[in-house]
């Protein structure tokens, strides 16, 4: 259901602070979903989790406090869900002990700063490349496709591919370290 401005009635109502949390919720399901899926050796159990873990963050909404962390709380809630799944399903000889699926869980924390740099470099290191070079890396990485797949989409030699393919990914490698330095720098 929408109203006159094209937004949905739940949004319109919403106050600015409802708002900002859809916002974070919906940046955040794919890391939230990675985070999972590191921690569950199926993807399908991964999904399962995330369900679960939306529907709890829904519930405890008015208990996130906007201009904290979002994914650490978002993380934590579904770390919870991963253990009560784990715990549901009893154990099998595919699943990480508990101490484990806690220490990665730490180690998650510990870094997503760290990952969230990286992330927003890559963003603006992709940006910088050439039209063709990005193109490259996208068909690449975004689809199923391998370099001889490519080559044969783009009528090229597989070796012309798997050349620019380096040449573009070592252009990435430099200029996300840079990014992350200047970053750094700046931070000082």
């Amino acid at each position: 259901m929408t109203s006159s401005t094209d937004q949905p009635v739940f949004l319109e109502t919403a106050s600015e602070q409802g708002r900002e949390f859809i916002a974070l919720f919906t940046k955040h399901q794919r890391r939230i979903y990675l985070y999972i899926l590191s921690m569950v050796p199926y993807p399908s159990e991964a999904e399962e989790i995330l369900q679960n873990t939306n529907l709890i963050i829904w519930k405890k909404a008015q208990q996130f406090e906007v201009g904290t962390n979002f994914f650490a709380w978002a993380c934590q809630i579904a770390h919870f869900e991963i253990l009560k799944f784990r715990k549901k399903r009893g154990r099998d000889k595919h699943q990480f002990s508990d101490e484990f699926v806690s220490q990665v869980a730490e180690a998650v924390e510990e870094n997503q700063d760290v990952f969230e740099l990286r992330r927003t470099a890559l963003t603006h290191c992709l940006s910088k490349l050439r039209k063709k070079d990005r193109e490259l890396i996208q068909r690449r990485y975004q689809g199923d496709n391998q370099g001889k797949d490519l080559a044969g989409d783009l009528g090229r030699p597989a070796n012309s591919v798997y050349q620019s393919l380096g040449r573009v990914r070592r252009t990435l490698f430099e200029c996300i370290n840079r990014y992350i330095a200047s970053e750094s720098y700046s931070h000082e």
